[in-house]
This record gives structure tokens, C-alpha cells and sequence, in this order.
């Protein structure tokens, strides 16, 4: 069913409602296969089509969405959470008053000290989201309003030549790192499973959604490793090995206190772990081993794996299967990092 353009009668309602229905549409278009609750989907997704009456009630769904593992739709949620709070400070009487221009204006003043992938994703979600009502707008008429947003001259990008190398660690970093693991004081119910989670990223390199996505079938030993069959972006397939005395104890105590059905970690109630829990335990371990970055977020175990590993094998291949980047220009930043392969410059007048 398609919809007047300005729906509501207030500007603020009729953002509300084009930002639910392209919601919605995501949460049924999305991969779904990490998904284990699917009456909770369900019941989002009821409730999406209901309605709701502010932007922090279609926060607390959008969380639960992701919660029960569609994470992949906060990247377009968060940008249009700013788009609206920006929108509705201007004193809009109709979405017609948007244009191109208007949100070059909001990308360049929300995205200011954000990672050019960040800013990327900011672009990504405003043209799904304008593509997405230009689709589903219709007068009673017949005829629709078309945004036709393309923002190809948003200069607000750095360029490759001048995108921020990750914040890593370095060996010597990593073993102390490792050495807090084993040293920090958990909980009693959350010690093995936590020292699990850190161990499996830091020695594999697979993302936390990754981790967080691993179900028990997904983990089996085969001589003296462990395999793990995880699914990566796009729902593509890939393998990782972690030695099995790294993660043995961890692995077989918290498999026999875990609460989880399908999840290989999951939270006291048996369901998933956010993203975010698992970031506050990296900070808390890097700020008891003295250790501090840039970026203290979990992501940077997973740059620090791919660093080292380069640094090891000199092999960007073997660096794009680990990592599961679908382009080798991805892992090519760790290629800055090979201090030795740099040293040769530092002869060339000899």
C-alpha cells in the first residue's frame, strides 16, 4: 500500500512514518539467518506496522531487532535517529522541503570526526531511505513526489590517500593483553564464557557479530584445533582455526554452566549478547593491563590479529581469508603497518 507523501498532519509524525515503514522494510529484507527468536521478529514487526508514537519508542524496537541478531539494521536506523532530530530543528511544514542540498548540509554537520566508513554508511542509509518513500509515495491521484537524492558531490569524504590507519596492538601489547584475560575478575557466571569470547576474536580475528552469531554446532575439535564455521557479511560462509589448548578449559566449563538453546554465548536469560557489552569488557581488560588506544572497542582485537598476522606472513591473501573481506584492497591497510618492509627505504642513499 502506498501513502500520500506528508501522511500526518505534523512534519515530525509524517518522519516518524516514512522512517518506520523503511524500518520495517528492512527488517524483512535483511538476512535473518542469525535470527533465533522469530515470534519476537514477529512481534516487532507487528508493532512496526501498528505504529508508534515517538522516535524513542522505535529505538527500543530497533534494539530488540538487533538483540535478537539484525544487527546489520542499525546502520541504517542510526543515521536517520540524527536525520530526524536535524529535520525537526529546522521547522519543516513538508518533506517537499527536502532536498540534496539540505542534507549535504546534515551530513556535513553530523558526520564531522566520524571514520570514512562511518560516513559512508551515513550516505548509504539516506539513499536507501529517500529511494525507498520516491517508491512508496502516492497522491490519490495517481502521481508520486520523486526526491531522486543521489549526494555524488558530498565532499565530505577524506579519500583513500587520507583515511585514518586502525588502532591496533602490538605483540607485546597482545601478550599482556592476554595475560589480563586470565587475570581480570569476572563473575562467577560470566568468567569462561567472557575469557572465550576475547580469546576466539583476538586469535581468529572473526568480528563480534560473528562471535556473537557462533552457535554450538558452529565449533568442533579436529586433532589439535579447533574449527569454526562462520558466517560473514552477506551471509557468506568462511572457516577459522584456533588452537584447541587456547580456549579447551574455557570451552568445556562454560558449555557445561551455559543457559543458551542454539548460541554458543549468550546472557543469563539464554539470549544474545550485544555488541556493546562485549566492547566494555575489551576497555575494562585494556585499562587494567595499562594498555590504552585511540579505539578501545572490540573491533581492534580483530585489526590487531589482521597487523600481526600480516606483519608474520607477509601474505595480503591469506589476510583476506581470514578476515572474510570480499575485496584484497580491504586488507591492504595492514600492508602500512610492516615496519621492516619500511626499514629498506631508510638504505637507499647507502
Amino acid at each position: 500500500m502506498r501513502y500520500d507523501l506528508d501522511f500526518c498532519d505534523t512534519f515530525d509524525k509524517t518522519l516518524l512514518f516514512w522512517i518506520e515503514r523503511f524500518i520495517r522494510n528492512k527488517l524483512t529484507t535483511l538476512s535473518n539467518s542469525n535470527v533465533l527468536d522469530k515470534e519476537k521478529l514477529a512481534s516487532i514487526i507487528q508493532n512496526l506496522v501498528k505504529g508508534t508514537d515517538s522516535i524513542d519508542e522505535l529505538k527500543l524496537l530497533v534494539k530488540s531487532a538487533r538483540n535478537i541478531g539484525l544487527s546489520g539494521v542499525n546502520t541504517y536506523f542510526n543515521p536517520l535517529v540524527k536525520l530526524y532530530e536535524f529535520l525537526n530543528n529546522l521547522g519543516l511544514a513538508s518533506m517537499k522541503e527536502i532536498d540534496e542540498e539540505l542534507l549535504s548540509d546534515f551530513l556535513a554537520s553530523c558526520t564531522s570526526g566520524l571514520s570514512d566508513a562511518s560516513k559512508k554508511n551515513h550516505r548509504i542509509a539516506l539513499l536507501s531511505f529517500f529511494s525507498y518513500i520516491d517508491k512508496q509515495n502516492e497522491t490519490n491521484e495517481g502521481n508520486s513526489y520523486l526526491f531522486k537524492i543521489e549526494l555524488k558531490n558530498w565532499g565530505g569524504l577524506r579519500g583513500q590517500s587520507g583515511s585514518k590507519l586502525p588502532a591496533f596492538m602490538n605483540k607485546e601489547e597482545i601478550n599482556r593483553f592476554l595475560d589480563a584475560i586470565d587475570s581480570y575478575e569476572f563473575s562467577i557466571e560470566t568468567a569462561y564464557r567472557n575469557r572465550l569470547i576475547l580469546k576466539i576474536i583476538i586469535y581468529t580475528g572473526i568480528r563480534v557479530s560473528e562471535m556473537l552469531n557462533l552457535r554450538t554446532k558452529d565449533i568442533f575439535r579436529e586433532d589439535d584445533v579447533y574449527i569454526l564455521q562462520v558466517r560473514g557479511k552477506g551471509n557468506k560462509p568462511r572457516v577459522v582455526m584456533i588452537k584447541a589448548k587456547i580456549i579447551e578449559n574455557d570451552l568445556q566449563n562454560w558449555l557445561s554452566i551455559r543457559t543458551c538453546e542454539d548460541l554458543l554465548v549468550c546472557n543469563k536469560k539464554g539470549n544474545r549478547l550485544t555488541q556493546a557489552y562485549v566492547s566494555r569488557i575489551v576497555e575494562n581488560i585494556l585499562i587494567s593491563a595499562g594498555i590504552r588506544k585511540e579505539k578501545n572497542g572490540a573491533h581492534m582485537l580483530r585489526h590487531s590479529f589482521a597487523t600481526l598476522l600480516y606483519q608474520k606472513h607477509h601474505d595480503l591473501i591469506l589476510v583476506q581469508e581470514a578476515l572474510g573481506h570480499a575485496d584484497i584492497n580491504t586488507s591492504r591497510i595492514y600492508t602500512h603497518f610492516d615496519k621492516e618492509r619500511l626499514k629498506a627505504t631508510t638504505n637507499l642513499l647507502d
